[in-house]
This record gives C-alpha cells, structure tokens and sequence, in this order.
C-alpha cells in the first residue's frame, strides 16, 4: 500500500493511509488474528459473512430494478449563514 506525502504534511497522508487500510479491512484481520480461531468457527465465520454479501448485493439488484424501495436519504444539517463582515468605520 502506497501514500504520496504532499508539502511534507504528514498528518493528511496518514489519514490517508488509515482509510485504505480501512476500506481493505487490514484493521478487522488484525483484530481477529489476537486470538485462536478454530476451524470450525472459522467455516461458519466465512459461511455467515458470505450470505451477508449475497442478500447486499440481491438488495441492491432489486433496488436498482424498482423492486424494493430506495431506503430514505439522510438530511444533513442546515449551516447557518455566515456572520456579515464588520468594517473599520463600523467599528469606531
């Protein structure tokens, strides 16, 4: 995995990187290598997680076919307008 630093900004680059680890699930591996798994656990794992990514993607398809209907958008918060700008001779 590979990071391009721009103007020597460190911290942007790192946020960077965590979300591709993010995204290629390098943080949830960690987590589940800490402790023994045992096989068995590990089939019904994979087999759970499987018919997880088959229902998504059966949700999707009759979603995009008009079959189901498209969950709600969220609203995002309304901003409040900027504060009018004070000039000098307003100020004396």
């Amino acid at each position: 995995m590979q990071v391009l630093v721009r103007d020597n900004n460190i911290d942007q680059a790192l946020r960077i990187l965590k979300k591709k680890m993010q995204r290629e699930g390098v943080f949830r591996e960690m987590k589940q290598r800490r402790s023994y798994e045992k096989p068995s656990e590990r089939k019904t794992r994979e087999k759970s997680e499987a018919i997880r990514r088959a229902r998504k993607l059966a949700r999707k398809q009759a979603i995009r076919e008009g079959l189901l209907p498209a969950p709600p958008k969220k609203k995002l918060p309304e901003r409040k307008p900027p504060l009018p700008e004070v000039t000098n001779k307003e100020r004396a």
